[in-house]
């Protein structure tokens, strides 16, 4: 694909090669990705880039789950460059390539107007919590639960405990994101009924998806966690009804910002029990 745009920019596809520009293109804006956490988004999504005189001033990210819905995020334009119109360029160049299906992305304040302009819809947010836990105290399991590791045999189910709690098929995510991380299952009866990943991210480790049957059994596997990894900078980007913000401010991971979840198209539905309680990152969901 290539596009004209104003100012002999031009938009095309994002190939591993644009990487490190991106790379530096987030530095450069002041966002904690590293250049990890770009290949990792790059290997389960597909990307576009503007670029000008033969340097990258923009790109946008997209991440299909399935045939019926999909992620958008990771919408940057250089400082220098912006005003021009290139952020709606590569927002409707990714939306092409993604087709039908209901897109998810999670906005910045700066960016809500020209998602609004584009037809999106508010239907939730997320609060970013980030900072150091030095004291957690244990939350009880309950009758018949246990916090195990995760093991290769899981993979299944915690694809399908996420799609019920996300409505999105993201095994194609899981694949990559369980190579990169430690997971813990609460295990209920022997069946697993929620997971927690904590990983490398940023400028230190993220945690998240959470998934749970409720918030008391979110808060067990976070809390093992952050007890693990006393004093280590942690985020955990979590969703406003989740209600664990006050409890995660308590803990010392503040809440430094908020983003809002919006929908091009009716949002998928949610079939199970369980909820999320924390998210992969804001650009994934």
């Amino acid at each position: 694909m290539r596009t004209a745009a104003d100012h002999d920019t031009r938009l095309r596809d994002m190939t591993s090669g644009d990487l490190p520009a991106m790379h530096a293109l987030s530095r450069l804006v002041q966002w904690s990705h590293r250049q990890e956490d770009w290949d990792l988004m790059f290997k389960v999504g597909l990307g576009v880039v503007a670029e000008r005189d033969g340097q990258v001033v923009g790109a946008a990210m997209g991440w299909p789950h399935g045939p019926a819905a999909a992620t958008l995020g990771m919408v940057i334009v250089a400082p220098g460059a912006r005003g021009g119109g290139i952020g709606r360029k590569l927002m409707n160049a990714v939306m092409a390539q993604l087709g039908e299906r209901t897109i998810l992305l999670n906005a910045t304040e700066e960016g809500l107007p020209l998602y609004k302009s584009l037809g999106f819809k508010a239907v939730g947010g997320v609060h970013q919590h980030q900072g150091a836990a030095f004291k957690v105290p244990m939350i009880k399991l309950r009758a018949h639960e246990r916090v195990r590791p995760m093991g290769a045999g899981d993979e299944a189910a915690i694809v399908e405990l996420d799609r019920g709690a996300s409505g999105l098929a993201r095994g194609r995510m899981f694949a990559q994101l369980l190579g990169a991380a430690q997971g813990v299952v609460l295990d209920r009866d022997n069946e697993a009924v929620g997971f927690a990943l904590f990983r490398r991210f940023g400028h230190g480790y993220l945690i998240g998806p959470v998934v749970a049957p409720d918030a008391h059994g979110a808060k067990i596997l976070i809390s093992h966690w952050l007890g693990s990894n006393p004093g280590m900078f942690t985020r955990i980007d979590a969703p406003y009804d989740s209600g664990l913000s006050t409890w995660l401010g308590d803990l010392g991971l503040a809440a430094v910002d908020r983003v809002t979840t919006m929908a091009f198209g009716e949002p998928p539905a949610r079939t199970a029990a369980a909820a999320t309680f924390a998210i992969a990152s804001q650009a994934l969901g």
